[in-house]
């Protein structure tokens, strides 16, 4: 499977270095197989003046049988959980790779509706099923990320 990742710099050798502590699935390298998705993440970086690179990857998906997975398949109350454990900095899960739905602005703005006690845990996943769902691959450990996901290509756009 190819995986993209948006930045402002080409990323020949992904790490866990650089990533940002208490962000949707924790701290981790993300991906989508989504180009045009990989493209937005770009966008704010283009905002601040610098360039967008989307990197390629080539994913072995025997990853998923030969690690400790997490797939959501859709928005849900354990997705949501989720997110708000790693956000908040109580997750505790050890997951080489969790793949499932952005939190996007759109997206987050529920969980800031229900986070902020303006609607049930049953209302924001029902408004959370009708979001167009996107796709994040986030690779957790540097085992998972030198052994499954190998460099192919970089562009600016």
């Amino acid at each position: 499977m190819i995986l993209y990742h948006g930045s402002y710099m080409e990323i020949r050798v992904p790490d866990l270095e650089h990533s940002r502590l208490n962000v949707d699935f924790g701290r981790g390298f993300y991906t989508t197989p989504i180009y045009d998705q990989a493209v937005s993440w770009c966008e704010k970086f283009k905002r601040r003046g610098k360039e967008g690179i989307v990197s390629s990857y080539e994913f072995n998906e025997n990853a998923y049988n030969e690690c400790r997975a997490m797939i959501f398949q859709s928005y849900s109350e354990e997705w949501l959980t989720f997110i708000l454990n790693c956000r908040s900095g109580k997750d505790t899960s050890d997951y080489d790779i969790v793949t499932g739905g952005v939190a996007n602005d759109k997206v987050f703005n529920t969980v800031e509706l229900y986070l902020d006690g303006l609607i049930d845990k049953v209302e924001a996943i029902n408004r959370l099923r009708y979001e167009k769902p996107n796709l994040q691959i986030c690779f957790r450990t540097k085992n998972v990320l030198q052994k499954y996901v190998h460099f192919k290509r970089s562009e600016r756009v």
